[in-house]
């Protein structure tokens, strides 16, 4: 092991520090994608945090809410132990992951970048599981401002550092396969609430009796699995020393047909002043948008395009009675689960495609598929056509993932993967603005139309049409992107300046820049996949029963 020379005495670097977990020959860098993926999977359960909003909104009268005096203020609500909270108290919780998960990024990704991985990830461990104990704590003690310092606020930080933690990480081990890496890693927070929500049903089940409806104690084992899982990886994280490549691999020649890919650095500092950055910013706020305003509203968009069509019969959404009302809603959740598989899948698809076919051109793909299915969609739910319905949504919900899963590439192929990792935190700030524009957009347009005595199977019309429209805008930002100029991008000497703050371990005599795997390695390869691949799997079953539904 390394050691740095403090004062003119030589010490041995910190367990979390990033000089630690430089790799030596032979190291397997399949063993990096399970270790991200371990930790992803358990911060993506914000996606699912809804399973919980029903079961709190009746914690004290566990059958039934006990509502709270009309007069209470907003504030006195937050302190209260008299009354149960109303769900839309409790979606605050939602807004706050994300409004902090994009702060954040923002904020400590240069910090990441100079720590490295495993102390970020350990951080991101202590926050995320951290404000499950303290939501466990406001749940027990009644006290919602609790929930929403614990999980929304220090929640919210340690998705923002373990979402991008291994970003930069998983980019330099695959410099071949730039896209699929980042896949691997950010289809599993799409997949957290897949894996997460049922379990959290299964054990409030456990756990509910007439005393209480058991959400403190599932908060508990939830933190107590999750930091298991993703302690075990920020431990497990590698970075490879300066310079390292593949055997046999050559970094390509610049040519025409991959001018954006650059072999230079840009500074966090400097990138997002750049033309590019801007446009990047507009790609993703643009494309995530259209699809995260469509996932919030999926489920009342299919039963009242549709209604009695998915039963088989001609009566509107008013005409249905109860019981068809209760059918067309269980037909509709798998509706839901099936765009939460193909979010999934398409984060993977798509950013492994764009390693052969050039990440601005599958943003092409993206607006312009995506402008023409948004624009026939309408005429698919007037036409009655259900199957072309469902799998037009299925493959725009998959470029909505897809496009989280492509732009970290996007950002290395224009400002070179030295700081990456900081770079991609600043633009995840696109995501908490499309967070509010996408749903605000749908939402309140619906609204708008129906008040307007719009029939709800037409009332989407006009904002799906709208979505089209920004798609489109998307496709004009995303032509305009060229290549960053000469001027912005580091010199020699401000690089190395740079890898010396980050504790980068350059090339010497005794260092090997180009290995093979290790043989004895893949069993713990094997072993490793199937930490993170078993419950993944059960999350995909058990989304696919639901989803079994949509097609008796």
């Amino acid at each position: 092991m390394s050691s740095t020379t403090v004062g003119g005495i030589a010490s041995t670097p910190g367990f979390l520090s990033k000089e630690r977990i430089v790799a030596r020959a032979g190291f397997n860098r399949w063993l990096v994608p399970p270790a991200a993926l371990a930790i992803h999977l358990c911060i993506g359960m914000a996606y699912g945090f809804s399973v919980f909003w029903l079961p709190l909104s009746q914690a004290i009268g566990i059958s039934a809410p006990v509502a709270c005096a009309p007069e209470m203020s907003f504030v006195a609500r937050l302190f209260t132990a008299e009354c149960d909270w109303p769900i839309s108290m409790l979606s605050w919780i939602y807004t706050l992951f994300f409004v902090f998960l994009g702060c954040s990024a923002a904020i400590w990704g240069g910090w990441l970048e100079h720590a490295g991985p495993r102390k970020a990830g350990v951080v991101s461990t202590l926050c995320w599981c951290g404000g499950l104990l303290m939501s466990a704590l406001g749940v027990y003690t009644h006290q919602l401002w609790l929930m929403w310092l614990g999980s929304g606020v220090i929640g919210g930080i340690g998705l923002g550092l373990g979402y991008i933690s291994p970003v930069s990480t998983l980019i330099k081990w695959f410099p071949d396969k730039r896209g699929m890496a980042t896949g691997m890693a950010i289809m599993g927070f799409g997949g957290g609430a897949m894996v997460g929500a049922p379990l959290a049903a299964a054990l409030m089940s456990h756990f509910a009796g007439p005393d209480g409806v058991g959400v403190w104690q599932s908060f508990v084992v939830m933190a107590l699995i999750y930091f298991v899982f993703m302690l075990g990886g920020a431990l497990a994280y590698r970075v490879p020393p300066t310079g390292w490549k593949p055997e046999g691999w050559s970094a390509p020649q610049k040519k025409a047909g991959n001018a954006m890919i650059t072999h230079r650095h840009v500074h966090v500092s400097v990138a997002w002043k750049t033309p590019q950055f801007a446009l990047i910013w507009l790609v993703l706020c643009l494309n995530v948008s259209a699809g995260i305003g469509i996932l919030g509203m999926a489920s009342p968009l299919l039963q009242e395009v549709f209604a009695g069509k998915l039963l088989g019969n001609d009566l509107s959404f008013s005409q249905l009675d109860a019981t068809q009302l209760a059918q067309i809603a269980a037909i509709a959740a798998g509706f839901t689960g099936l765009l939460s598989l193909f979010n999934i899948g398409g984060r993977f698809f798509w950013a492994s495609f764009s390693d052969y076919i050039g990440r601005k051109n599958t943003y092409f793909a993206f607006f312009a598929l995506g402008v023409a299915l948004y624009a026939l969609i309408p005429n698919m739910g007037h036409l009655g056509n259900i199957a072309l319905f469902v799998a037009a949504f299925c493959i725009i919900l998959s470029m909505y993932g897809g496009g989280f899963a492509t732009v970290p590439a996007y950002l290395a192929d224009l400002f070179g993967t030295q700081m990456v990792g900081a770079i991609h935190g600043r633009l995840l700030t696109a995501w908490a603005a499309a967070g509010v524009l996408g749903p605000v957009l749908i939402t309140y347009l619906r609204e708008y139309q129906l008040e307007m005595g719009v029939e709800r199977a037409a009332a989407y019309d006009m904002t799906l049409y709208i979505l089209a429209g920004l798609l489109a805008l998307g496709f004009l930002c995303n032509a305009l992107v060229r290549p960053v100029a000469d001027k912005y991008f580091m010199t020699d000497a401000q690089l190395a300046a740079e890898q010396a703050l980050g504790h980068d371990k350059g090339a010497n005599g005794s260092t090997v820049l180009e290995w093979k795997a290790a043989p004895g390695s893949r069993p713990l390869v094997i072993a490793a996949w199937l930490v993170v691949g078993i419950p993944l799997a059960w999350g995909v079953w058990v989304t696919l029963q639901k989803t079994a539904v949509l097609f008796h």
